[in-house]
């Protein structure tokens, strides 16, 4: 089994999720109460592990937050992810023309709480976006905003995207990748956690179309420093910068919550742009 790492919730952009009202929190334990016991917390929602994930034996850069759903949070989940949801279970190829109407699709690890997420959305209609995380409170959130804005070019995927890309996306299917504040894992024996690695990079470029862009963006210098070394080294991807560097931020990536708060830790936050080659 290989041992590519997969998605981070931890660490992603507005990942700090909204403690939720006293009212919110009893009808939630009120619910907990009444439900029968291995009955799903959302018959039509997400599932709590789509893949069965728990058997493979791989590194994973991800460590799902066990964090409260919020009512409004759940509510969406029931009632919209039949619509805009979907659960990475490794069991299809997913049609990508059908689910965005053929818009030119762009595939988002681990969005956090969603605010980002949603606004990237609401300014490029004419680009559909597939964001992927295993934070459930997020996922709702996400969905709330997508309907609350009018924003029909989302969908929500629940689980690992390194199945996701193995087993479930065609060759070429992509127009571009965005690896937002995943998670640094600091700790030197850590490192193998970390998604962005060779083996990941490898995996996602069959994936991209030539020429589709991956945004890499971390506050975490020395993990700037790997993405920038391992990026460069891959020979399935090239620089948009002619001096081989970091890139300023893109106006069309939103300054988010939890970036807002590195900057004012004094935080450098790095940007990395790279095209799939041809």
């Amino acid at each position: 089994m290989s041992d590519i790492p997969a998605p981070n919730a931890t660490n992603a952009p507005d990942a700090a999720p909204t403690a939720p009202a006293v009212d919110e929190q009893q009808s939630l334990s009120a619910s907990r109460r009444t439900r029968p016991k291995g009955e799903p917390r959302f018959p039509d929602g997400p599932a709590p592990d789509p893949a069965g994930s728990h058997h493979e034996r791989r590194i994973r850069s991800f460590q799902p937050r066990r964090s409260r759903v919020t009512t409004s949070q759940a509510e969406y989940l029931q009632r919209l992810w039949p619509q805009w949801g979907l659960d990475i279970d490794g069991r299809g190829t997913l049609d990508l023309d059908k689910m965005f109407g053929g818009l030119p699709v762009v595939l988002e690890i681990g969005f956090g709480m969603g605010e980002a997420t949603a606004q990237m959305a609401a300014d490029d209609p004419h680009t559909g976006i597939l964001a992927v995380d295993v934070h459930t409170p997020g996922m709702g959130n996400l969905l709330g905003l997508a309907e609350r804005g009018g924003m029909t070019n989302v969908r929500v995927a629940n689980g690992d995207a390194i199945i996701l890309l193995r087993e479930m996306l065609p060759p070429a299917s992509l127009d571009g990748l965005r690896v937002y504040f995943p998670d640094p894992w600091p700790k030197k024996r850590h490192h193998k956690r970390r998604l962005i690695q060779p083996e990941f990079l490898t995996l996602a470029a069959r994936s991209l179309k030539p020429g589709a862009l991956v945004h890499c963006a971390t506050d975490w210098e020395e993990y700037a420093e790997q993405m920038l070394e391992v990026l460069t080294a891959h020979p399935d991807y090239t620089n948009t910068q002619a001096d081989g560097g970091y890139a300023p931020r893109p106006a069309s990536r939103p300054l988010t919550r939890f970036e807002g708060q590195g900057l004012n830790k004094g935080h450098v936050v790095h940007d990395l742009l790279f095209r799939r080659a041809a």
